[in-house]
């Protein structure tokens, strides 16, 4: 019980902290999270609520990622593995629990989307000041990923542009099409 209540102080420290920093304008900063162990950014000023893990309905035809369909706030989102859509780890298989730390960030109003990304815990807020730019590394990325930070500690962090996310045409892309079998 006592984990439940502390669990509730931090969301609830995030939350206000979160909405403090959406109104002060022209200041970057971030909502830090981890899928498989990966850090990762989310700019608060296109990142939404977060939740508990709500219950899910399963959509079937659709990609491996794509969970189901939730009631957020009265609002039916469309609910992204987000590391499994990243390709850190195989989709969680259906109707196995998540773990406890589990949380759903819905993306922005804002941006159009009613979509929500399944993160495997909460790491807190990020300023500019707590990071340091990493050179930008040659090779492939998709559109959404923003640049490399890295924190006092020495670890890395990717920074996602959540609106290009919810562009993103494979994120778009939830249907799973059917082979069938030639006559």
């Amino acid at each position: 019980m006592a984990r439940r209540d502390a669990l509730r102080d931090l969301q609830a420290r995030l939350a206000e902290r979160l909405q403090a920093v959406q109104s002060a304008p022209q200041r970057t900063a971030w909502l830090a999270v981890e899928c498989e162990r990966q850090g990762l950014l989310f700019p608060l000023a296109t990142a939404g609520e977060i939740f508990s893990m709500p219950a899910v309905l399963p959509v079937p035809h659709t990609r491996p990622w794509f969970v189901g369909v939730a009631n957020l706030r009265g609002g039916l989102h469309g609910v992204v593995d987000f590391a499994a859509f990243l390709g850190l780890r195989a989709p969680h298989p259906a109707g196995e629990p998540w773990r406890e730390q589990t949380r759903v960030l819905a993306l922005n109003p804002s941006l159009g989307s009613h979509a929500a990304l399944v993160i495997d815990r909460l790491a807190g807020l990020r300023s500019p000041t707590q990071l340091q730019a990493e050179p930008d590394e040659a090779g492939e990325r998709p559109s959404f990923a923003g640049g490399r930070w890295r924190d006092e500690a020495g670890r890395s962090w990717q920074e996602i542009d959540l609106a290009a996310l919810a562009a993103h045409p494979q994120f778009l892309g939830i249907a799973h099409t059917l082979v069938l079998p030639a006559a």
